[in-house]
C-alpha cells in the first residue's frame, strides 16, 4: 500500500545538523523500505564518523546559549514541539507505519505518546529545584542542579518516534544539547520530529538526527568525543554493553534500556478472561517486537487448558496484514531476518517437545516479512522460547504448580525489565510483586508505560530511569557551593 501525507514536507531524506538539512561529505545514499511490501520508500543521507564529529561540534556550540536559557523559556519551546507533533499525529503515523510496519492505530497511539513526553519535561524544566543544607552558622551549603551537557541518544527501531522523545524531553527541559542516532530501519519518524522541532523554533545545533548505515562507526564517533557528556541508548543488552566499554575512557554518564525477558504469570484464582486479553495485548503489541511484551506466559496447571483454549480463540481474531491498513490488526516484523529468526526459534521449540496450538509457519503469501501471531503449549525451560528474548509474535505457555516455583521460573533470567501478575489474591500480590526481580510490574494490568512513570529494569536490562519526575536527573549534574566566613 501506498500512504500519501497532508503535509509531505515531513517526509525527510537528508540528516538535520545545526539546523540545516545535510547530505553525506560522500553523497552515499541508502533504501529505507516497508516492511510490507519491502518497496523503497526513500533514499536516505548514509552519514559516517566525519559527520557526526561535526553534529557533536554544533552541538557543543549550541550548548553555551542553551544552557544559559531560563527554564521558563525552553519549556515553552518543548511546548511548541509538543503541540506541533499533535498536530500532525496522523501524518507522523502514516510515516511510522510505512517504515516499521506497525498497524495504523498502535502507531497513532505511539504518536501521542510520544508527544507525552515533551509535554511532562516541558513542565519538569521549570522544576529542577536546588537545596540550602543545614549547616554551622558561619557557612551556608548549596546544591545546585545543571545540564550535563552534550548528551549522544542512539534508538530502536521498534518505537521510532517515542524512544527519541523520551530521550529528548528531559535533554533540552535540562539545559542539554542532544546528538540523535536513529535506527536505519526507521529514520524518517526522527527526522520528521526533526522538522517539527525546527518549527517549533528550537535554535539550531540543539538537535541534530544523524542518519547511516554504519552504527558502529557513528557509536564509536559519539562514544569517542569528550564532549558528549552522556550516552543514552535503547536496544540489545550486547551492544549495551559494547557502548559501556567505548563510553568508559571518557566517563561518560549513561543510561541504557536494554533487553526484556517478561514473564506474565496467571495465577489460579486470576479473572481467566481480564488474563486473557492482557496476555494478546501485551504480547502482540508490535508483532510482539517490543522490550516489555510477555515473552513468557507463566500458567498455574489448574486452569492451564482452560486459558491456552480461550487465549488461542481470541488470538485467532488478530487479522494479520500490511500495517497502513485500517483493517490490520497485526503487521509484519521488521525485517526478513527477524522473521526468520522467530521461524528457527519456534521450529527449535517444536523439535524438543513444544506443540503449535496456533500458527507456527511463515505467511509468506502476505511477504517477507510476516509471521502470524503463533501459541506454543507444552514449552519447558531448556528451550530457547524460554531463555532468549522472542522479539516477534510468538507466545509460548509454561506451566507452574506453586507460587514459589512461579517466582524461580520469573527470576531464572538475566533480564529484569518488566513482568506482570493475574491474581485476586492481595498478600500473593505484595509477596510476588517484591520478590520479581524486575524494575517495572504490572498487577492485573499490562498497559504500564506512561509519561509519569520511571521506565527501566534491573540486572542486565538496563540503568536508570526515563519518564516522570525521575527521568530528568540522568541529564542533571549535582554541584555542591559551600560559603564560609558568614559569622558576625
Amino acid at each position: 500500500m501506498t500512504f500519501t501525507l497532508q503535509d509531505p514536507s515531513l517526509l525527510r531524506a537528508q540528516a538535520y545538523i545545526d539546523g540545516q538539512w545535510q547530505d553525506a561529505d560522500s553523497g552515499s545514499h541508502f533504501a529505507v523500505y516497508n516492511p510490507a511490501s519491502m518497496s523503497t520508500i526513500a533514499q536516505l543521507a548514509d552519514l559516517g564518523a566525519t559527520e557526526t564529529t561535526r553534529a557533536i561540534t554544533a552541538a557543543e556550540t549550541a550548548l553555551v546559549d542553551w544552557r544559559e536559557r531560563s527554564a521558563k523559556e525552553r519549556s515553552q519551546y518543548l511546548r511548541r514541539w509538543y503541540e506541533l507533533i499533535m498536530e500532525h499525529q496522523e501524518d507522523l503515523a502514516l510515516i511510522m507505519s510505512a517504515e516499521q510496519g506497525k498497524v495504523l492505530e498502535e502507531s497513532r497511539q505511539e504518536v501521542a505518546y510520544g508527544a507525552s513526553f515533551i509535554e511532562w519535561f516541558a513542565e519538569e524544566a521549570k522544576r529542577i529545584y536546588g537545596d540550602v543544607l543545614p549547616g554551622a552558622a558561619d557557612r551556608r551549603l548549596l546544591v545546585t542542579k545543571h545540564p550535563v551537557g552534550v548528551v549522544a541518544a542512539i534508538t530502536p527501531w521498534n518505537f521510532p518516534n517515542a524512544m527519541i522523545t523520551r530521550k529528548a524531553g528531559p535533554a533540552l527541559a535540562a539545559g542539554c544539547t542532544i546528538v540523535i542516532k536513529p535506527a536505519a530501519e526507521t529514520p524518517l519518524s526522527a527526522l520528521a520530529l526533526a522538522e517539527l522541532a525546527d518549527r517549533a523554533g528550537i535554535p539550531a545545533g540543539v538537535i541534530n538526527v544523524v542518519t547511516g548505515q554504519d552504527a558502529r562507526a557513528i557509536g564509536q564517533a559519539l562514544t569517542d568525543s569528550p564532549a558528549v557528556r552522556k550516552l543514552t541508548f535503547t536496544g540489545s543488552t550486547p551492544v549495551g554493553k559494547q557502548l559501556l566499554r567505548q563510553s568508559a575512557d571518557t566517563v561518560k554518564k549513561v543510561s541504557m534500556e536494554l533487553g526484556g525477558n517478561a514473564p506474565i504469570i496467571v495465577f489460579a484464582d486470576a479473572d481467566l478472561d481480564q488474563a486473557v486479553a492482557g496476555a494478546l495485548a501485551s504480547k502482540y503489541r508490535n508483532a510482539g517486537q517490543t522490550c516489555i511484551c510477555a515473552n513468557r506466559i507463566l500458567v498455574q496447571s489448574s486452569i492451564h487448558d482452560a486459558f491456552i483454549d480461550k487465549f488461542v480463540a481470541a488470538v485467532a481474531k488478530l487479522e494479520l496484514g500490511d500495517g497502513l491498513s485500517d483493517s490490520s490488526t497485526l503487521g509484519p516484523m521488521i525485517s526478513p531476518r527477524a522473521a526468520t529468526n522467530v521461524e528457527n526459534m519456534v521450529a527449535d521449540a517444536v523439535a524438543n517437545g513444544a506443540a503449535v496450538a496456533l500458527g507456527g509457519e511463515r505467511a509468506l503469501a502476505l511477504g517477507e516479512c510476516f509471521y502470524p501471531a503463533t501459541i506454543l503449549s507444552n514449552v519447558s525451560s531448556d528451550m530457547r522460547v524460554f531463555r532468549e528474548e522472542i522479539f516477534g509474535p510468538v507466545a509460548p505457555v509454561f506451566r507452574f504448580e506453586d507460587e514459589a516455583q512461579a517466582i524461580a521460573m520469573a527470576n531464572d533470567t538475566e533480564f529484569g525489565l518488566a513482568a506482570y501478575i493475574y491474581t485476586q489474591d492481595m498478600a500473593r500480590i505484595w509477596r510476588v510483586s517484591e520478590r520479581i526481580e524486575y524494575g517495572m510490574v504490572g498487577v492485573n494490568e499490562v498497559g504500564i508505560t506512561s509519561e509519569i512513570i520511571p521506565f527501566g529494569g534491573m540486572k542486565e536490562s538496563g540503568l536508570g530511569r526515563e519518564g516522570s519526575k525521575y527521568g530528568i536527573e540522568d541529564y542533571i549534574e549535582t554541584k555542591y557551593i559551600c560559603i564560609g566566613g558568614l559569622g558576625a
